[in-house]
């Protein structure tokens, strides 16, 4: 059996899975729990941090696969973490604006962006995340709701982590 195979065949039970939003700057990550029902962890990091969360999760959770995108920066993701983790690829085609519509099924918008038709309205914070969530709803073939507090406060853009932010020169 092919290790494609085989890691999709193990994914196919319960367990934790993550996904992977793969970015060169900045990549979208989640988790869900080991029903598969919600998402207990959901962030935009870039690729350093989200590359050591992952394998801490693996060591600590045990994760049964990890959903990683076929879109950008993915053949360098899948040469950095191949014999790590168990990944399994999917599709990404169109998953950015479906995640942008996904994004306000999560997020109900407020205020002025009620007004704005559907088509124009923008997330007020990077939603990398909910990328992530897509192509894992999407293999998983339902929905998944977030646990209270999984991801990123939705109406503040300075939740997305930034590493240069942290840098003091």
């Amino acid at each position: 059996m092919s290790e494609a195979r085989q890691t999709s065949a193990t994914a196919q039970g319960c367990g934790i899975v993550a996904a992977l939003d793969p970015g060169r700057s900045k990549c979208g990550l989640v988790r869900t729990d080991p029903q598969r029902r919600r998402i207990e962890e959901a962030l935009v990091l870039p690729p350093g941090p989200c590359r050591e969360l992952l394998l801490a999760w693996h060591r600590d959770l045990k994760l049964a696969v990890v959903v990683l995108g076929d879109g950008t920066g993915s053949r360098r993701w899948q040469e950095r973490l191949a014999g790590e983790l168990p990944l399994l690829l999917v599709n990404e085609r169109g998953s950015t604006l479906a995640a942008r519509r996904r994004y306000w099924e999560l997020e109900r918008p407020r205020g002025w962006r009620l007004l704005l038709p559907e088509g124009l309205r923008q997330p007020p914070r990077d939603w990398d995340d909910v990328v992530a969530q897509l192509l894992l709803e999407r293999w998983l073939g339902h929905p998944l709701k977030r646990a209270e507090g999984a991801g990123p406060d939705p109406h503040k853009a300075a939740r997305t982590v930034n590493m240069l932010s942290l840098i003091h020169i």
